[in-house]
């Protein structure tokens, strides 16, 4: 099931009456752990795992699967170019807008109800791959890719864009993770309805107090050992960071991997 027919199967219940299992979030102040850079055994204590949607749930774990719902991953560049060349946000002279620090990815053209509804039903069939898999939620990655357009969309295309994600994410059972943007925190969980806060660096920014005010203790924090002071020990000491906060190394290596960091509050 793809495009459209997908977006509607996944916002209307199931026939005979029956409806998709409820959304429930992560448990409470868990250990978790991000592995965006290779799946790998997490070990003992930690409960929730979050790993890309190419990769298999944790098993016996908590598993969020992520998905790059304001971009183009690296890998599905041509395939974007080719079957949705206008929903991608382009400038005056016609070129594809890149994020700056990720200059592989394009960002999606959110900029009105016709295209929030196309994009939503180009990035549909990878969410429903996660609820087949097993996934338990889904992060929706790269919120804010609205303060790289330079000013061709607005926070509001985006919030209207994870509205339809959520609802998508929810008829599928699956619960949804705000990603990032603290500016949208108080809208993501009242207006948008997502279920918990995936984010990064929060202590480093100071806007752990911003998730958490909204989200309670639903909030998973990334820290990077490549970040500046503080230390991770008074990252953990500070009462705004969340009890679930990992530190990992930047580029979220396998545990196997020379580079791999990983420590938890």
């Amino acid at each position: 099931m793809a495009g459209s027919a997908l977006l509607a199967a996944a916002c209307t219940p199931a026939a005979g009456g029956g409806a998709a299992p409820a959304a429930a979030p992560p448990p409470v102040g868990a250990r978790f752990d991000y592995q965006l850079g290779g799946a790998y055994d997490p070990g003992e204590g930690v409960a929730v795992v979050v790993r890309d949607s190419t990769a298999q749930p944790a098993r016996g774990r908590y598993s969020v699967c992520y998905v790059n719902g304001f971009q183009t991953q690296p890998q599905e560049r041509d395939r974007w170019l080719r079957d949705h060349p206008d929903l991608l946000l382009r400038d005056g002279s016609g070129e594809v807008l890149v994020d700056p620090a990720w200059p592989d990815e394009m960002l999606l053209d959110t900029s009105t109800p016709q295209r929030r509804t196309r994009v939503v039903e180009a990035v549909a069939g990878t969410v429903e791959e996660c609820a087949a898999k097993g996934f338990d939620a889904v992060e929706f990655d790269n919120l804010d890719s609205y303060t790289r357009s330079g000013g061709a969309l607005t926070a509001e295309d985006n919030a209207e864009t994870a509205r339809r994600y959520v609802d998508l994410a929810h008829g599928l059972g699956l619960a949804a993770a705000q990603k990032n943007t603290a500016e949208l925190a108080e809208v993501g969980r009242t207006e948008i309805g997502f279920d918990f806060a995936i984010v990064e660096e929060c202590a480093r920014y100071a806007e752990c107090a911003q998730y958490t005010r909204v989200y309670g203790d639903r909030v998973l924090d990334v820290e990077y050992a490549d970040g500046p002071a503080p230390s991770f020990e008074e990252v953990c000491a500070d009462a705004d960071t969340p009890a679930s906060t990992v530190l990992r190394d930047r580029e979220l290596l396998p545990a196997d991997a020379a580079g791999h960091v990983r420590d938890h509050c």
